[in-house]
Parts: C-alpha cells; sequence; structure tokens
C-alpha cells in the first residue's frame, strides 16, 4: 500500500489553500480527501468543479447515490464508499437504496435499476455500449443528457477512485460507522 501527503490547509500548496477553505466550509471539516487532492491545486479545483457540476446535473438525489455509489462499489473504494454513504444520509436518501448498493443487491425500482446496469456497463466496457443496452436505458425513462451525466459523475468518481486506492486515503471520522469492504 502507498500513501500520499494529506495536506490542511497551514501545509496545502498556497494556491490549494481557498479551495481546501471552501471545503471547511462546505463540510465542516477538511475532508481527508481533499487533503491528499490539495497537492496539485489543479486536481482539487478539477474534483470540487466536477463535484458541483454533477450535483447540478439531470439527477434528484437518488439517482445522484445510484451512480456514486454503483461506480464506489465497482472500484471498491474504500474510502468514498463509506463517504458517499454518509453524503446519501444528508440528502435523505433513503438508507435502503444506500445498503442495496453497498451490497450489491437489486435497485428498489426498474428506472433505479436500468441507471445502476447502464453506469456499470459504462464502467467495466470503458465507454463501450450497445444500441440494444441504450433502448434499455431510453425505454427506462432516461435520455441522452442522463447518459452523459453518468459520464460526468464517472470522470468525478476516477478521480477520487483512483486517489483513494493510490492514497491509501483514511476514512473521516464522520464516515467510519460506514466502513465498507467488498462483499467477494
Amino acid at each position: 500500500m502507498t500513501s500520499l501527503t494529506i495536506h490542511t490547509i497551514e501545509s496545502a500548496p498556497e494556491a490549494s489553500k481557498p479551495l481546501l477553505q471552501g471545503s471547511q466550509k462546505a463540510f465542516g471539516m477538511t475532508p481527508n480527501l481533499h487533503g491528499i487532492l490539495a497537492t496539485s491545486p489543479q486536481v482539487l479545483e478539477g474534483y470540487q468543479k466536477l463535484h458541483e457540476l454533477f450535483c447540478n446535473s439531470s439527477f434528484n438525489a437518488q439517482e445522484l447515490t445510484v451512480v456514486w455509489q454503483g461506480i464506489n462499489v465497482e472500484h471498491e473504494c474504500h474510502y468514498c464508499v463509506p463517504a458517499h454513504t454518509g453524503i446519501a444520509h444528508a440528502m435523505k436518501v433513503d438508507p435502503a437504496l444506500t445498503d442495496a448498493l453497498r451490497n450489491e443487491q437489486p435497485m428498489p425500482t426498474t428506472k433505479l435499476q436500468a441507471l445502476l446496469d447502464t453506469t456499470l456497463i459504462i464502467v467495466r466496457n470503458r465507454g463501450h455500449i450497445n444500441q440494444k443496452e441504450l433502448d434499455s436505458f431510453y425505454a427506462a425513462g432516461y435520455g441522452e443528457q442522463h447518459l452523459l451525466d453518468i459520464i460526468l459523475g464517472l470522470s468525478q468518481k476516477v478521480m477520487s477512485n483512483y486517489i483513494n486506492h493510490i492514497g491509501n486515503t483514511p476514512v473521516d471520522k464522520s464516515f467510519e460507522q460506514f466502513v465498507w469492504k467488498k462483499v467477494k
């Protein structure tokens, strides 16, 4: 296992300090992931911008959670699964949905299942998806913007999941109650 430096506002490169102050204001703490991202102000800013854009995408709170957690679980991200469990609770997402995602169980609706299935097809096939798979996604009530928004969420999750793997990012204290390991 490797590890990367977890910066505080004081130790971060100058260009990252205001970005970490924004994290502190938004979350009431500096998430360990953000402390690691701060080593590169461009990466921290890019991650924060992708997060903001995805939160303002075509998806509601449940759908954001399905995309985030579907990717987090698929990538086996020890940090993001607990963090997004906490975020889902804060967004008032039904804990049964979060539990189903964490445990790779069926979604409560066919529409959410179609969203998860399509997200995982995109992740597993590196963006390749066939017409039949797209037709199933569209038949569930989603459109082209939703498809593109999945890729926006994936962009954010690739950054965080991969950096957490490399950095062995410790789970923040506020999310320790949601610690997770993939069921094999």
